[in-house]
């Protein structure tokens, strides 16, 4: 099923390693303590060899997201992929603890039909780790001098919208870049089981003047809080902000 801005949105809320014939078959399954470390992996088909056929989602082959258990540590990279059909993802340091790694990617079965995808795997840190609780639901956040506020009724297990205002200084802000072909990227994560959902922007991308607000198709799969990750991009810089959202 088409998103909102045109791209495949997967089914399922990627804690499954294996769906539709296909596998996220992770080489690491454990990342030293800080320091940066590289995760390798291949999406394996049905007969077990790796594919290396895929289809373009917000212009790259291979999403990769990692988040620590507490809903820390996010990340959200875009790996390369060897002949082999090995991908490499470089992962920043991460504290002590127990994360979920994910593959968001674009493929094909064998009649040739598209099969979007988010799979998981369980990866460690190791050490003590020192938990942090959730922040408590809210309808604003702040992140680089940039204040982001919600808007919306998003409920479990139905399509909504949910809409962003960015303002910086109490100035609305109108210089938003395009970032991966939106102008901003959100995905995210259920509090407990770590359950994944990608946000779909709606509206097109035009020139380096996006905003002040921001409308995306939410479909949250389950009851409870959801850590929310929303990544913008203005002068040149990825910022990231993060809030908690309950359905």
């Amino acid at each position: 099923m088409p998103g909102m801005d045109g791209s495949a949105m997967p089914s399922g809320d990627g804690l499954a390693p294996s769906a539709s014939g296909f596998r996220f078959a992770p080489t690491t399954t454990s990342l030293p303590a800080g320091q940066a470390a590289p995760v390798r992996f291949q999406i394996q088909g049905a007969d077990g060899k790796p594919v290396t056929a895929f289809e373009p989602d917000q212009t790259k082959l291979m999403h990769f997201y990692l988040i620590r258990s507490d809903l820390t540590g996010f990340q959200h990279v875009h790996p390369e992929m060897a002949a082999d059909g090995t991908w490499t993802a470089p992962v920043a340091a991460l504290q002590a603890g127990t994360y979920r790694a994910y593959a968001s990617f674009i493929t094909k079965d064998g009649t040739g039909k598209a099969v979007p995808l988010v799979l998981s795997e369980q990866l460690t840190v190791p050490g003590t780790p020192t938990v942090q609780p959730v922040p408590p639901a809210s309808t604003t956040t702040q992140v680089d001098g940039y204040t982001l506020t919600l808007s919306g009724n998003v409920h479990s297990g139905m399509p909504g919208t949910l809409t962003v205002a960015v303002s910086k200084d109490g100035q609305p802000i109108t210089d938003l870049q395009p970032y991966l072909d939106t102008y901003a990227h959100l995905t995210a994560f259920h509090e407990g089981d770590l359950a994944f959902a990608h946000l779909h922007p709606e509206g097109a991308v035009s020139g380096d003047h996006g905003g002040p607000t921001l409308s995306f198709h939410a479909e949250l799969p389950k009851a409870g809080n959801w850590r929310l990750f929303l990544q913008f991009q203005t002068a040149g810089v990825l910022h990231t902000a993060a809030i908690t959202l309950t359905a």
